[in-house]
């Protein structure tokens, strides 16, 4: 990232255009109209990103339901000044346009948090996330603790929260089932005591 970010409040198109002109290799979001430089990530962070991913895949393709699975890089338009770029996410029925930066209409957004990302995954994007009305479930992934925080949109409209450290979680809507293992990715190594 040489160049210096935007000073000047964007809006999501806006930034969706500045982005494109950006180098393929630096990530940005934006919060409130500012232009969020994302930290680089760890090799766990990414490889637990990838299983997540994986995951979801597999478990969309055994449901045999009409979902896409989407990997960091695509993003989540919040509202008209904040875009979200989550770890995975799913969008079910409909075409999706392959030119888009944006995922149009997820119903599953999953963070795998990193020691830089916690309080923003648990607070900030909790809020943000569940702004958008597609959105039904919400995982926050912590792989070191092997722990999944499932926030799930009822069919009422209110968020019902779960801890999970094993077994499977039910994602439905769109109908699909995922164990919690195969989301946590490798496991810490363990610490020696001296």
């Amino acid at each position: 990232m040489n160049a210096p970010l935007p000073s000047v409040p964007m809006t999501v198109p806006e930034f969706l255009a500045w982005s494109e002109r950006q180098p393929e290799t630096d990530r940005y979001e934006l919060v409130d109209g500012k232009v969020v430089a994302m930290s680089p990530e760890r090799n766990r962070h990414n490889l637990v990103k990838l299983e997540v991913a994986i995951a979801l895949r597999e478990a969309v393709r055994r449901a045999g339901v009409p979902c896409t699975v989407f990997t960091d890089g695509a993003s989540v338009a919040i509202d008209e000044r904040t875009v979200r770029e989550p770890d995975a996410a799913v969008q079910c029925g409909g075409d999706v346009d392959l030119d888009s930066m944006l995922i149009e209409a997820p119903c599953i957004v999953v963070e795998v948090v990193s020691p830089s990302s916690e309080r923003d995954d648990v607070q900030t994007k909790f809020i943000d996330y569940f702004v958008v009305p597609t959105i039904r479930h919400y995982l926050i992934v912590f792989s070191e603790k092997r722990t999944v925080i499932h926030h799930r949109r009822n069919d009422q409209g209110t968020i019902d929260t779960r801890i999970v450290k094993d077994g499977d979680i039910v994602l439905d809507p769109p109908g699909i089932t995922v164990a919690v293992a195969s989301l946590l990715g490798p496991a810490p190594a363990a610490k020696e005591i001296h």
